[in-house]
């Protein structure tokens, strides 16, 4: 696993006259994908990254389960910390009461590091109704001391996702039914993406919608002059972006030519990458990473990965080098049992 994986791009030869230097430059480099390795296994079922610098320190958050994938109450979120990204230590593991808590996604904002989670409730009927879904969070001001588990006014209902600040607010991704229809797990079409907004980190009021119909995991960024662009998950169907400027009342829905699960969207140096879980024909779902320029993704690079898998967190360290997080089931343990383990590798953009 620690052998660099070298991937060339030859993308920039498809590209017109017309697109744009930085554009170039990013799919006329060579990517280099090195120190692989796997930063956590318990035994149990590890997924869903994010990572973070805060304050000098490098974090690592995920949800770590005994009983797998699906929604169980016996979920935990683990918190860890690296000086360097090599070298990891656990500061922090929570759970909520009869709550599985997933997606753990970090937030630095006013000072403080918030963790943010959906968390679903454990109806033992397995009624697993998204009007029960309530947003929690943890935060800490120095990554050692951490607050308890609370509530985020104003998300019930929402299954809260990825979140961003722009100014003095704070901004999360809460997908919802519309109409806050009763029923079953029932996500689809009868979904909306909303954007909330909150002064505090812990207080949410609706502030617009990033997909008013199928919405799904939404990845977001904002410019400087507080425009947003967002990829938006559609199910397993072909992913969307979306573009809105200032008060967020109109917006540009455009269909992306693939499905992408847990969206990743940053910025590394000029450039916008993407990424989450492709499907393939052949070998089944993989973690892939993208150049987004204007409305087309470029792949630059499959990071090693199968089955149950994707969720990437991303840490731009200078223009041309990058840390990643993954979550993948493509090993196995001493006795040939398939595990579902975190990873990290470093991404060098080279001149």
């Amino acid at each position: 696993m620690k052998n660099p994986h070298i991937v060339r791009l030859f993308l920039g030869l498809a590209l017109s006259l017309s697109s744009s230097t930085a554009a170039q430059t990013a799919n006329e480099s060579e990517i280099r994908v090195s120190n692989i390795r796997q930063v956590f296994h318990n035994g149990e079922h590890n997924a869903f990254t994010d990572l973070i610098r805060f304050k000098g320190m490098f974090y690592l958050s995920f949800r770590s389960c005994p009983d797998g994938h699906g929604v169980n109450a016996s979920a935990s979120t683990i918190v860890l910390q690296s000086p360097d990204g090599n070298i990891w230590t656990k500061v922090h593991q929570f759970a909520v009461l009869q709550r599985d808590t997933r997606d753990p996604h970090f937030l630095a904002f006013k000072n403080r590091l918030f963790i943010y989670t959906g968390t679903w409730y454990d109806d033992p009927g397995d009624q697993f109704d998204l009007n029960q879904h309530l947003g929690y969070a943890v935060w800490s001001e120095n990554g050692t001391d951490w607050s308890a588990p609370t509530a985020l006014e104003g998300t019930f209902g929402h299954y809260i996702w990825k979140a961003a600040a722009f100014g003095d607010k704070a901004y999360l991704c809460g997908r919802r039914k519309t109409g806050f229809a009763v029923g079953p797990k029932g996500e689809g079409k009868a979904v909306e993406s909303a954007m909330l907004e909150s002064d505090d980190g812990l207080i949410w009021k609706h502030r617009a919608f990033f997909q008013e119909e199928a919405g799904d995991e939404t990845a977001f960024l904002f410019e400087p002059d507080g425009s947003i662009i967002a990829i938006g998950r559609r199910g397993s169907d072909r992913a969307q972006l979306c573009r809105s400027k200032p008060p967020y009342t109109h917006w540009e829905r455009t269909e992306l030519d693939r499905y992408i699960g847990g969206p990743l969207l940053t910025r590394w140096g000029t450039n916008l990458v993407v990424g989450g879980r492709k499907g393939t024909a052949s070998r089944g779902p993989r973690t892939s990473l993208y150049w987004l320029q204007e409305d087309t993704l470029h792949e630059f690079t499959e990071l090693p990965s199968s089955g149950d898998n994707s969720y990437p967190g991303f840490v731009a360290l200078t223009p041309n080098k990058a840390l990643i997080s993954w979550y993948s089931s493509h090993e196995k343990d001493i006795k040939g049992n398939t595990i579902t383990a975190i990873y990290l590798a470093d991404l060098h953009r080279l001149k």
